[in-house]
């Protein structure tokens, strides 16, 4: 079991370098974008790496855009994990970002109506 501990690392093997993030909106239906990517229609489950920071945005027709940001911060215990466990679990962790955790795991958006242009007539 030791031997296993010290050719892997902990946050690799227990966490990975992925979070689940779920998006929600009211009202339903809204389109997502990940760093200007279409993921899809709220309600919606995206898998995003933990060492990475995202522009979330929530685009519904008739509403105003909704933007949020997520970061990460680097896990404390998965660090002293791996600095107990040798050096080479530092060096994999480190490497794959697998330290990282995303600030936010639920992203709810209330989206307004927009106000409707008011109509020039020409002269």
């Amino acid at each position: 079991m030791v031997l296993c501990f010290s050719f892997a690392s902990c946050a690799t093997l227990f966490k990975g370098n992925s979070s689940k993030v779920d998006f929600n909106s009211n009202p339903q239906g809204a389109q997502v974008y990940v760093n200007g990517n279409p993921m899809g229609e709220t309600p919606i489950r995206v898998k995003l790496e933990s060492k990475g920071n995202y522009a979330i945005e929530f685009r519904k027709e008739g509403f105003k855009t909704k933007t949020f940001n997520i970061t990460n911060h680097v896990g404390a215990g998965w660090i002293i994990l791996d600095i107990i466990t040798g050096l080479l679990p530092v060096i994999v962790d480190a490497a794959t970002g697998s330290w990282y955790e995303l600030d936010q795991k639920n992203v709810n958006a209330i989206l307004e109506k927009q106000q409707p242009k008011p109509v020039t007539k020409p002269r």
